[in-house]
């Protein structure tokens, strides 16, 4: 071999070197529960699930190790929103104006907007590091199933061009104001949402789809949590995942004659594929009702007795 080749070879193997050096420097060490996450803090409350998925309480997460980590991830987070309907314009000028406020804080925001042709946005300036998208749902569709329109229309979304702008993905219903800060800890794979009234309500009397006929169904006797309808959170994978199971449930049951509901198919689908996060009642609190003493600190209310 000349020396010629002999150089080139080093040469080459050095910037091998340099290149594997560089990354092992700049990757993103990944973030163990432990890290920030410290359950014995809320003893009053239930903390982990039986799969060891965390439920996140005020109190239990160290946000600055979050911050951290994900500050150098360089996310992108998703947030979609539907609003169709009378009182549709209402809802989302509150909805956005306090979500620009308080969601996701200091990271790169994309706020998907689904509305129908009879709709005024709100003017609204976004904050920095946020972005606003406005999306028209066909008009032959927005009188339709709320959720049903909703998923198809997100779903669409998401393999168009959502999977390729957002690390992570929210979709929440319009009828909900953020409070205080909504933040990273709230950030994992597949995200689900503590219902706030049957959190503390008899796991046998949970609200389950209970027809065997139905694709929704959870047999008597199973399940370990009641999930809200208002928010569902993870990857834009995940999330299309659990749309195209939705829409497959829906299928089967018009088949079989039969109309489950949304937050039945949701709670069906948590139950067969568990959620890696789940959000305490804090995350989404019914107005309707004074929080006990384990609710300190309200991130998102809503009022269930108003209906769009």
């Amino acid at each position: 071999m000349n020396s010629k080749r002999m150089l080139l070879l080093v040469l080459f193997a050095f910037s091998l070197m340099l290149v594997a050096r560089y990354f092992r420097n700049h990757q993103v060490e990944e973030l163990r529960l432990s890290d920030w996450f410290h359950p014995g803090k809320r003893p009053d409350v239930i903390t982990k699930t039986d799969w060891l998925a965390p439920i996140v309480w005020e109190g239990t997460f160290d946000r600055q190790v979050l911050e951290k980590h994900y500050r150098r991830r360089n996310i992108t987070v998703g947030l979609a929103v539907f609003a169709t309907g009378r009182f549709a314009e209402e809802y989302l000028r509150l909805f956005l104006h306090s979500a620009n406020k308080h969601f996701m804080t200091g990271y790169r925001v994309i706020f998907y907007i689904m509305v129908d042709t009879f709709l005024q946005l709100p003017d609204i300036e976004p904050s920095p590091l946020r972005t606003f998208k406005a999306f028209e749902v066909d008009a032959e569709r927005w009188w339709l199933d709320g959720s049903l329109v909703h998923m198809k229309s997100l779903g669409e979304h998401i393999t168009s061009h959502i999977q390729d702008e957002v690390d992570f993905l929210f979709s929440m219903a319009v009828n909900q104001v953020f409070q205080n800060e909504f933040g990273v800890e709230t950030l994992g794979p597949l995200v689900a949402q503590l219902h706030a009234w049957w959190y503390f309500r008899n796991t046998k009397n949970f609200p389950y789809e209970r027809r065997p006929t139905s694709a929704a169904c959870i047999p008597f006797g199973q399940g370990n949590f009641y999930y809200g309808s208002l928010m569902v959170g993870g990857t834009p994978h995940n999330i299309l995942d659990f749309i195209e199971e939705y829409l497959n449930g829906v299928i089967h049951d018009i088949k079989n004659g039969l109309n489950s509901t949304y937050e039945k198919h949701l709670n069906k689908y948590f139950y067969l594929n568990k959620p890696t996060k789940l959000l305490s009642p804090e995350y989404s609190w019914d107005l309707t009702f004074s929080p006990p003493p384990q609710i300190q600190y309200v991130k998102v209310a809503h009022d269930s007795q108003r209906k769009l």
